[in-house]
């Protein structure tokens, strides 16, 4: 044996004390020792119980051991089926007549809704045998360049080959082949430039969606969905908690793939053939609580009960959002003083609640939640007013709407409409409600700061409308 140390070392047994040699060179437990001591009592008792606790571990805290699998599965890879069956991936065609045709289930300029619409390569595909049952494409799709004022705006947005196409069952095997991935359930397909997505007021308040699994926005980067305000990532994960969301990128790695693609069921949203053609998506057929499981969703989030603001006997709550301090498109100040006086005088008279705040001193949830509670919304023509998508319809709730005189713009108007509440647009001491909208216009002075507004007509209808709680029952 190598030269080495003589230690003394109580076991802690007995108080026996136990010869440790211990090499200079060698370790310890050296490989050329050829007799292992045995076990003190203290390392047999240490290692049962660690034995034990293992045991224990194992059995205990495995998250297998609290499923409860039925009794014939077997886990062993022999029992399982040599030819798997495949997931419903792709569909599947031998000869033209197999190919599925795209349906068109409803349409209005601008928002269509496709069962069995392909895309491959990047370009849109309507496949039909049928061309003339498909409308003409400028009022379906566009080249989704930037949306500017004027004829020349409007034919430089047209769509060509490259954006969409209708072809036949038969050009379709030629093109795809024997077949296309499916886009399972329903997707949203935005076709729109940032200039309007990135703008949370545009795309909540002009766009209405249904129950969907996917959103495609195959023009914007996943950084540019973001507005300024956060609020479009806030309310599309409080809505969809689940949804998938593709970029350009992601359209650009299925172009890469030189495969054809099919959706399920895809609402194909267009701004630029909607406003082409004065359209909005209130053509479409549907019930009229279509958005209340979307706007329930993300009162929940706010912390309230989707029922908040319901009923027609509860204390009315007018909020006015003030632009005062936005420096455009904002009230004449002595105007917007007197106004606030009426308002003021409505709360001391009959016990309505009245808020008048400014948006943008606000965090995303209180203006949700005071929205939610909201009984008539009011202010400038303007970003602040896209709240009214978090009212709750009752036969009362009301927007009232500031325009420069002989101004308009359908954005609030036809929101408010198709939620089934009731808008009313002001010039000045003047207002109108729909069937007796004007046309849009914006004259000089549209986006100015002399808006004019007179505040006793305003607090006259506030009570008209607040009236009706006595002539509906709750």
């Amino acid at each position: 044996m190598l030269c080495g140390e003589k230690l003394e070392e109580n076991d802690g047994v007995g108080g026996r004390k136990v010869e440790v040699v211990q090499s200079r060179n060698v370790p310890l437990f050296s490989a050329t020792m050829h007799h292992s001591p045995l076990p003190t009592k203290r390392e047999f008792v240490i290692v049962t119980l660690l034995l034990v606790f293992l045991l224990y571990f194992c059995q205990s805290s495995s998250p297998l051991s609290h499923l409860a699998l039925p009794a014939n599965l077997s886990l062993s890879h022999t029992d399982l089926p040599t030819h798997p069956s495949s997931l419903p991936t792709r569909l599947s065609w031998q000869n033209p007549s197999q190919v599925p045709h795209t349906k068109i289930l409803a349409h209005v300029p601008g928002w269509t809704l496709f069962d069995n619409l392909y895309i491959h390569n990047g370009t849109v595909f309507i496949v039909t045998d049928q061309p003339q049952s498909v409308p003409a494409l400028d009022f379906v799709f566009s080249n989704s360049k930037f949306i500017t004022a004027g004829n020349e705006s409007i034919k430089a947005r047209l769509p060509t080959d490259d954006n969409i196409q209708v072809i036949s069952t038969k050009d379709a095997t030629r093109r795809f082949g024997a077949g296309a991935g499916i886009i399972d359930g329903v997707t949203f397909f935005v076709n729109d430039p940032p200039q309007f997505i990135t703008h949370y007021y545009h795309c909540r308040g002009n766009t209405s969606l249904p129950a969907v699994r996917h959103l495609f926005f195959p023009r914007l980067d996943n950084f540019h969905w973001r507005d300024y305000a956060s609020m479009n990532e806030w309310v599309v994960r409080s809505s969809f908690p689940g949804v998938t969301m593709e970029f350009v990128d992601d359209w650009r790695d299925r172009i890469e793939m030189g495969s054809a693609f099919v959706f399920d069921r895809v609402l194909v949203a267009d701004r630029s053939a909607a406003m082409a053609y004065s359209s909005t998506s209130n053509g479409l057929a549907g019930s009229v609580n279509w958005w209340m499981p979307i706007r329930n969703n993300v009162v929940m989030m706010a912390g309230m009960e989707p029922q908040v603001g319901g009923g027609t006997t509860s204390t009315p709550v007018i909020t006015y959002i003030s632009r005062q301090e936005w420096g455009r498109r904002m009230l004449i100040q002595k105007d917007h003083e007197k106004l606030v006086e009426q308002l003021y005088k409505l709360r001391d008279e009959y016990g309505y609640e009245v808020n008048i705040v400014v948006a943008e001193h606000m965090s995303r949830v209180e203006q949700i939640r005071l929205a939610a509670r909201t009984t008539i919304m009011m202010g400038v023509h303007g970003n602040g007013l896209t709240s009214l998508i978090w009212m709750k319809p009752n036969p009362r709730s009301t927007v009232m709407e500031f325009f420069y005189p002989e101004g308009f713009a359908h954005d609030y108007e036809y929101t408010t409409r198709a939620l089934g509440m009731t808008h009313y647009g002001f010039w000045g001491g003047e207002y109108f409600t729909a069937p007796g909208i004007p046309t849009p216009s914006y004259p000089e002075g549209f986006q100015g700061n002399e808006i004019p507004i007179d505040g006793e007509v305003v607090a006259r209808l506030c009570v008209e409308r607040l009236s009706l709680s006595s002539e509906v029952d709750d």
